[in-house]
């Protein structure tokens, strides 16, 4: 999730910990905020190339048996902070939930999140939100909130944990919605007699009505949206054929291999203008993708990471007005689709 999430998360499960033992209310609040966002420091690591630094990343710093390890650590220095060495228990509660809780909302990600290591580097990706979901942010944020301004502590604490109970409310209607709409796109792929080998059903931005359609077939991809505000449940799809003796070509670039395994399969492997060019189907949408690089096809080396492309003025009205059940083609789509 976003850092603002993360922080947030990491600040109220401190009060929610502490909070009925805690004086100082700001510094509490600021312990489990800065605990909270701490796993993501990895992003400062430099492990050698564009593809490893993405598929590195929450990997040690989010793996539960290391979080275990270093929790007596930081919940040391967070009662030292706090000045409630008496509450060291207490505190090694909070920062091993805090870092535990971190990692798991990340896995709920389509991301990937490699919660077991060091005994296997799987990167487990639910996909039921996005990364920036004001939904889910929200309640977290206005209960911490209230906690700092209420001068009564029992009440503040009460709705720090009306928050935490509210959000997490929320992270369950996603699972749910997910596994409907996943039925529901089964449903249409069968009636399409479409053969498919893997199906991605992920939120668009910002949002858990309009859902992201990839599917994997024998011939290449495909995308498509469906909204919970739809009126029926038709699916139109954009398919891209791709080239199977280019990846069968290139399929033993470490490069390859990595992005291949980090996002389950649902890669794409091209050329385009002379550059060999590999992305990651999950994060982003046809046209417009997250993670796409140029590999040099000699070494196999990543020599750069493609900037995302931006149409914010198209795109963000299409957004919404999809979403709203209107039956509308990506703004990224070919305009003959």
């Amino acid at each position: 999730m976003d850092s603002l999430t993360q922080l947030t998360l990491g600040a109220a499960v401190a009060v929610a910990t502490l909070g009925r033992h805690s004086p100082h209310k700001t510094k509490l609040v600021a312990a489990g905020a800065i605990l909270g966002t701490l796993p993501d420091l990895d992003v400062l690591l430099d492990y050698g190339d564009v593809v490893s630094n993405m598929v590195l990343h929450r990997a040690q710093s989010h793996a539960v048996f290391y979080q275990t390890l270093l929790a007596p650590l930081f919940a040391y220095l967070a009662a030292i902070f706090c000045r409630q060495r008496q509450y060291y228990w207490r505190w090694l509660l909070a920062t091993w939930l805090i870092f535990i809780s971190h990692s798991a909302i990340d896995a709920m990600t389509v991301y990937g999140t490699q919660l077991a290591l060091p005994f296997n580097n799987q990167p487990y990706a639910v996909g039921s939100i996005f990364i920036i979901d004001p939904l889910y942010t929200l309640p977290l944020l206005f209960g911490v909130g209230l906690f700092l301004q209420r001068q009564h502590p029992p009440a503040g604490y009460r709705a720090n944990m009306l928050g935490i109970a509210l959000s997490s409310a929320y992270l369950l209607w996603t699972v749910a919605a997910q596994w409907q709409v996943s039925q529901i796109i089964k449903q249409a792929l069968t009636a399409q007699q479409l053969n498919y080998q893997q199906l991605l059903v992920t939120p668009a931005p910002l949002n858990t009505l309009l859902w992201r359609i990839v599917v994997i077939t024998e011939h290449g991809y495909a995308e498509g949206f469906y909204s919970l505000l739809d009126a029926d449940n038709s699916l139109t799809l954009h398919h891209v054929a791709t080239d199977p003796a280019l990846k069968a070509r290139y399929q033993q670039l470490k490069s390859v291999q990595q992005l291949a395994a980090f996002s389950r399969g649902f890669y794409n492997l091209r050329q385009q203008n002379g550059q060999l060019l590999l992305t990651d189907l999950r994060m982003g949408q046809e046209g417009s993708y997250a993670f796409e690089f140029v590999i040099d096809s000699t070494s196999g080396m990543p020599l750069a990471q493609l900037p995302m492309r931006h149409n914010s003025e198209t795109a963000l009205p299409w957004l919404w007005r999809r979403a709203l059940g209107q039956p509308l083609p990506s703004p990224y789509w070919p305009s003959d689709q």
